[in-house]
């Protein structure tokens, strides 16, 4: 009762005042006054911890004071990608934005184009709000899973998202039929695979085994259609190279199980290789590894 008629009215303002309030101000300034507000309050939180854990882990070479410039980064990064969402609509890939350079475009044309199901995956890395707004942009409409907040005044935010012909898709059972559906159809689906699922199988991630989500490599393995791993980098402030890269190249075996480890291992390989080149533009705050893994 308290959260229906309490707790989430407050935040649903809370949220309405501050997108409000990131409108008013140049992308620039948003999004440096995010990355001021993350690299001060971030590491405080008891949230953080987790983060020097998951750090240790991937890099256990690294001294304390790496792992503390690393967390300050991941920060600010975070900071900027909250106080940019309210402003994504000026993040365009239309010919007039300075923000973002897109590279391999040719590899969205032969998706647009081949009359197929496809698949494009990213992680929770830069503004990862970002590859599906210019995907759309670039002509190519698509479905994509999100994850829905729990509260719904907030919920109604996350809808004005400005895309073009794309639908998003909740996670849960009722968003795998969604998305199946969509694919029968001959849509395409953006996916981010880099969070824990503690349903789904060990793949090797960072030299550790981590439950990753195999929905990905089912679709693949089910449509036959093709895989295109998407990168978003973040330059300075608000600018961002968006990378896509050739299908995946997957060959079944007709071991289904086999060959869906395959894939996510393969995935989550290419997702550890983004994350080591620029480990502070990664979302460190999942728990991703097992508690015993040290």
């Amino acid at each position: 009762m308290f959260k229906l008629y309490i707790s989430h009215p407050l935040q649903g303002v809370a949220s309405h005042l501050f997108f409000l309030l990131m409108k008013l101000l140049p992308i620039t300034w948003a999004s440096a006054l995010g990355g001021c507000s993350g690299r001060l309050i971030g590491p405080r939180l008891s949230i953080s911890k987790r983060a020097r854990r998951n750090m240790s882990i991937a890099f256990p070479e690294k001294s304390k004071d790496e792992i503390e410039d690393l967390v300050r980064q991941m920060w600010d990064n975070l900071g900027r990608t909250v106080t940019e969402y309210p402003l994504l609509n000026r993040i365009r890939v239309d010919g007039q934005s300075p923000h973002v350079k897109l590279i391999g475009d040719e590899y969205l044309e032969l998706l647009r184009d081949d009359d197929k199901a496809g698949l494009l995956f990213t992680g929770h890395l830069g503004n990862w709000e970002i590859p599906a707004i210019c995907i759309s942009a670039r002509g190519l409409p698509q479905h994509f899973v999100y994850r829905a907040p729990n509260n719904p005044y907030v919920e109604k935010l996350f809808e004005r998202r400005h895309l073009i012909d794309c639908t998003p898709i909740p996670k849960g059972a009722k968003g795998a039929r969604v998305a199946l559906k969509a694919l029968s159809q001959g849509a395409h689906l953006g996916m981010l695979v880099d969070q824990k699922m503690n349903d789904g199988i060990a793949a090797p991630f960072f030299g550790h085994n981590a439950m990753s989500a195999p929905a990905l490599a089912q679709f693949a393995l089910k449509f036959r259609c093709p895989v295109i791993p998407v990168r978003v980098e973040r330059l300075q402030g608000p600018n961002f190279c968006i990378t896509c890269y050739p299908p995946l190249e997957i060959i079944p075996s007709g071991d289904k199980q086999a060959d869906i480890l395959n894939i996510t291992t393969m995935v989550n390989g290419i997702l550890e290789s983004w994350i080591r080149e620029q480990p502070a533009q990664w979302l460190w705050l999942h728990n991703r590894w097992p508690d015993d893994v040290r």
